[in-house]
């Protein structure tokens, strides 16, 4: 039970009618010669019976503010509920002798894998399941659902198949702390080997004889930090750790290429990476550095066949011909030699490059232009390249990228597709004639049309003259006017706020909201640079475009403020703070889930989670006062005063290691203690959930129900 600033108990039982006051316990902050004074940092212990009362405390008052809510969060569950097809298949994908695809089930959280083998080596037209239906040779491969049983939380990490088929790698999460147990089941007799490898990263990487398994240890700081091979059949004692990272800025991964025939270990901080490479087929011997690290410098490499020869394709961002390439460029180098790089595409100001995959006779380079994702296909041929080819959609807003393609040959190319409106679509792309085949796509049940909304490409011009591209959704007949408005902005880590379809959004445009994206400097939609001048000391662009976005939408009469709610979670919320401090009048509400609210008391501490890595995002306060000061100016735990803000919900996760439940506690703590007005702040805490919320699919319908409720209350539709 936490005691109130008079020393009141705060019940956390029973109807509760007052908001929870944490009780202040003053502690300083001093650094570059400044003096913070902190009263709520108490809230950090997390094993403190005080601090989980509080906790509880505001769950109960969360609930009783929102009990009213009730039938609409349950109508708006059930809306979901029956629009999703809850027992269905997915798409089936070749690899080796096998389909393998995933089945749900009604009434059931979790996803089960499956496969079924092929017809004949040519057989590359996916089988055609049905629920109900028996499908020949069908074997269960893993269950989620059994594996979750008695857990509060559930989650997959790894799920890596040897190239044969014959073992399953699989790694899971029970608490939400992102720490998985590594467990590998024999397929041929459907028995879990006696290995159990704990407390790692998420990934998994065969071998490729599939006689060894490599993965990642984290260190305290929560940061991958070594590569590990596992010999199977063998204790955990004798593995052999492969390589180690020791600079805190970096972290490490290992995959395999496209081609099967090298192991990569990824090492990366926010600005520089380096690989090293390895033969897939001798897992026993040294990875050698491709090309050693230079800070600034971000590189990613694929293995190609051209011409007849080993080729190292290499997307990279260094210095070409005298000048930088920030969108990067890609070249091609002999594989013993990646420095006598040769380029092929060069750098465009208008183009970013984001991937390169490469098959036995094509390559597919994903890439970005006017804040969209694109797929271009270039077949190789006996002396080199054809001709490279732009995928069209002939839509106006949508996503494009390449599906699961395991196979290094295969005739086609699954592509995925999807938009605002356009449900997800998974083609088979035959590049010889550029046929499009439609394999499947995302059903959605209620009488759906997309032709009965609409989306649009919006620009809103920031402070300092910069347009900003605004993404638009909304019904074809929604009433004209200013109407309710979810605004939704994220804008960190180069992150790109892409289109994409969702079911649970259907519940607010068919109740005549507006849904709207702010792509906002930080994120990536439109190349590096966007990214680079929403950074560092360049952050409060991020702020500054979200407002700016937010009063081009109340000009233009596609909303007013008081029926307009900011939406954005984790960095995101990061930027829902700092926006509620500076323009708290432009908005009747703010939605935020696992916020960075309390940037500056987290960036300052090296010993929390992920900390150091975070120093090429958003400065290093520690050493640098310039950096110190700058960011004390927008931290939104800093920077509450006594002013009138909007409606404010926040979301957080008692487990998450990527944002402290700790940042909204003191956040809403302060808040509530130094607003002014009548707008009520709220907390909820996840308390055996992580980052990524509670899992389970009818859980996190629940919780977006939860939220769509708090939203439609807030602008005014509850009765809609």
């Amino acid at each position: 039970m936490a005691l109130d600033s008079s020393g009141s108990a705060i019940s956390n039982s029973g109807p509760v009618v007052t908001a929870p006051i944490a009780k202040r316990v003053p502690s300083e902050r001093v650094h570059h010669g400044d003096v913070f004074v902190d009263e709520y940092e108490w809230l950090r212990d997390k094993k403190d019976p005080e601090v989980i009362a509080y906790l509880e405390a505001e769950n109960a008052y969360t609930e009783a503010q929102t009990e009213k809510l009730r039938p609409l969060r349950e109508k708006i569950y059930d809306e979901i509920k029956a629009r999703t097809q809850e027992t269905d298949l997915s798409l089936p994908t070749r690899m080796g002798d096998y389909w393998y695809f995933s089945r749900t089930f009604e009434g059931k959280q979790h996803g089960v894998a499956c496969r079924c083998p092929i017809a004949d080596k040519d057989d590359w037209n996916p089988p055609e399941l049905a629920a109900g239906v028996e499908i020949p040779g069908e074997e269960v491969l893993l269950d989620a659902n059994e594996l979750a049983e008695g857990y509060d939380f559930f989650a997959l990490g790894a799920y890596s198949l040897t190239d044969a088929g014959d073992m399953l790698a699989y790694s899971v999460d029970t608490e939400g702390d992102e720490r998985f147990t590594l467990r590998i089941k024999d397929l041929r007799t459907g028995e879990l080997l006696p290995e159990e490898i704990s407390g790692i990263a998420h990934g998994a990487t065969w071998s490729l004889d599939g006689t060894h398994i490599f993965y990642q240890t984290v260190d305290d700081a929560w940061r991958a930090d070594s590569v590990w091979r596992h010999r199977i059949g063998t204790d955990r004692s004798a593995d052999v750790r492969v390589f180690h990272e020791p600079d805190a800025a970096f972290s490490v991964g290992i995959g395999a290429t496209h081609s099967k025939r090298f192991l990569v270990i990824g090492v990366s901080s926010k600005i520089t990476t380096e690989e090293w490479i390895l033969e897939a087929d001798n897992p026993e011997g040294d990875f050698r550095v491709i090309l050693p690290r230079r800070e600034g410098v971000e590189y990613g490499t694929e293995h190609a066949v051209i011409g007849g020869e080993d080729k190292l394709l290499i997307l990279h961002n260094d210095v070409v011909d005298g000048v930088k390439a920030v969108n990067s460029v890609l070249a091609v180098a002999p594989l013993h030699d990646p420095a006598d790089m040769t380029v092929l595409i060069p750098h465009r100001d208008d183009v970013r490059l984001e991937s390169i995959d490469a098959f036995s006779d094509k390559l597919v380079l994903g890439y970005r232009r006017e804040a969209l994702p694109r797929v271009a296909v270039w077949p190789l041929t006996s002396e080199g390249f054809g001709e490279l080819k732009d995928i069209d959609f002939d839509l106006a807003l949508f996503s494009a990228g390449l599906s699961s393609n395991p196979e290094w040959e295969q005739p086609m190319l699954r592509i995925g597709v999807t938009s605002f409106i356009t449900p997800t679509q998974v083609f088979d792309y035959l590049p010889e004639t550029g046929e499009m085949i439609l394999r499947k796509e995302q059903v959605v049940l209620g009488g759906y049309k997309a032709e009965d909304y609409v989306q649009q490409r919006d620009w809103a011009v920031a402070a300092d003259g910069t347009r900003v591209p605004i993404s638009l959704v909304r019904r074809k007949d929604a009433p004209a006017g200013a109407k309710p408005t979810l605004l939704y902005g994220y804008g960190s880590y180069e992150a790109a706020m892409d289109p994409y379809f969702s079911v649970p959004r259907l519940s607010l445009l068919d109740r005549g909201m507006v849904f709207a994206v702010a792509h906002v400097r930080g994120g990536g939609e439109m190349g590096r640079l966007w990214y680079d001048n929403g950074k560092m000391l360049s952050k409060k662009n991020t702020f500054t475009d979200f407002i700016s976005v937010a009063q081009h939408l109340v000009d233009t009469g596609v909303t007013a403020p008081d029926r307009l709610v900011a939406d954005g979670g984790s960095a995101g919320g990061l930027l829902m703070g700092a926006v509620a401090n500076m323009a708290p009048e432009l908005f009747s509400g703010i939605l935020t889930s696992v916020p960075f609210v309390d940037p500056l008391t987290s960036i300052l501490d090296p010993s929390l989670p992920l900390t150091v890595t975070e120093w090429d995002e958003w400065g290093n306060p520690l050493a640098d006062k310039e950096v110190y000061d700058y960011m004390k100016t927008y931290a939104p735990y800093e920077n509450v005063v006594a002013q009138d803000y909007p409606a404010i919900l926040a979301i957080t996760g008692l487990n998450d290691t990527r944002v402290l439940y700790v940042e909204p506690a003191k956040w809403v703590a302060k808040l509530r203690a130094t607003k002014t007005g009548h707008s009520q702040v709220l907390l909820k805490t996840e308390m055996t959930a992580g980052h990524g919320g509670v899992s389970g699919r009818y859980e996190k319908w629940k919780e977006i129900a939860f939220e769509w409720a708090w939203l439609l209350d807030t602008v005014g539709l509850a009765d809609a």
